[in-house]
């Protein structure tokens, strides 16, 4: 058992992306500022550190399954054909038991939380499951990761006893339209590869004018929390944190406007310091409210 765990354990850990981790800070921070938010600047430790498990069980177990959904077209992608399940290094099977067990951890976490968020876990649930399957159906797939990468905000307010209100809701569409432009901008390193293979994406909807429609999200993006701001009485630091916002956009335009494979995924990978940005904005606007 230790032996063959040795020899699994770098795989499942590949396959659930722990060497990449930016898929948790992208998951994990929309998650911290609905739990601040939600209580208010004052959340129970308890609190933060289950949403943090759960946003790393949860990411890993989306992998997984988009990797096994994914099994036939990886192979002809350049940059997943090394993936395990792709390469046959992990059996399809073996990856849909630790798909599970994922689940599983993260369902044990449930009964520290109240009923409510039990119930809400299960669009989560359906979401993650659903979101791998999209790409083939339509050219928006980034609007059902946008909705399950947001699903945490609402989760996030009830298990705090707060009723998902008018700022929750808000900070949802904000966080899906977010999601909408970095993952566009993610899918445009692969757009050569997936329109051979008959993979549908937002950047190959949007076409010449992906970085149009990416600024436009992300101008709407910077307008709701705008507005969330203005409904929460924050003052000057969140008008501050709005603006270095705007500057980290202005930079990923102009990264990316060559549309090199390299540059794109460089300007994705750069919304994580707009994550950051905000949750340091978002701490101080409650600290000073």
């Amino acid at each position: 058992m230790i032996a063959f765990l040795q020899q699994r354990l770098p795989l499942y850990a590949e396959v659930m992306r722990l060497h990449r981790p930016i898929g948790i800070y992208l998951l994990l921070w929309p998650t911290l500022w609905a739990v601040w938010l939600a209580s208010n600047g004052k959340p129970d430790a308890t609190i933060v550190l289950i949403f943090i498990l759960g946003v790393v069980f949860m990411r890993s177990a989306g992998c997984v399954i988009n990797d096994w959904a994914d099994r036939h077209f990886d192979g002809h992608v350049t940059r997943t054909k090394d993936r395990p399940i792709a390469s046959g290094r992990l059996p399809a099977r073996e990856a849909l038991y630790l798909f599970v067990f994922l689940l599983a951890c993260s369902a044990l976490l449930l009964p520290f939380l109240n009923l409510q968020t039990f119930f809400w876990s299960f669009g989560a649930l359906a979401l993650a499951s659903l979101y791998p399957f999209m790409k083939r159906l339509m050219y928006l797939p980034q609007f059902v990761l946008g909705a399950a990468f947001s699903w945490a905000i609402p989760m996030a307010f009830v298990a705090q006893n707060h009723n998902p209100d008018l700022i929750c809701w808000l900070l949802y569409a904000a966080n899906l339209i977010w999601t909408v432009a970095y993952d566009t901008q993610y899918a445009m390193a692969d757009r050569a590869d997936d329109l051979k293979i008959g993979i549908k994406s937002t950047a190959i909807l949007f076409g010449r004018f992906d970085l149009v429609i990416i600024s436009l999200l992300q101008g709407l993006f910077i307008l709701l929390l705008a507005l969330i701001g203005y409904l929460q009485h924050f003052g000057f630091i969140w008008a501050i944190t709005l603006g270095i916002c705007g500057g980290l956009f202005v930079w990923q335009y102009r990264h990316c406007q060559d549309r090199e494979a390299h540059h794109c995924t460089e300007s994705f990978l750069h919304n994580h310091k707009v994550g950051i940005v905000i949750f340091l904005g978002l701490i101080l606007s409650l600290l000073f409210k």
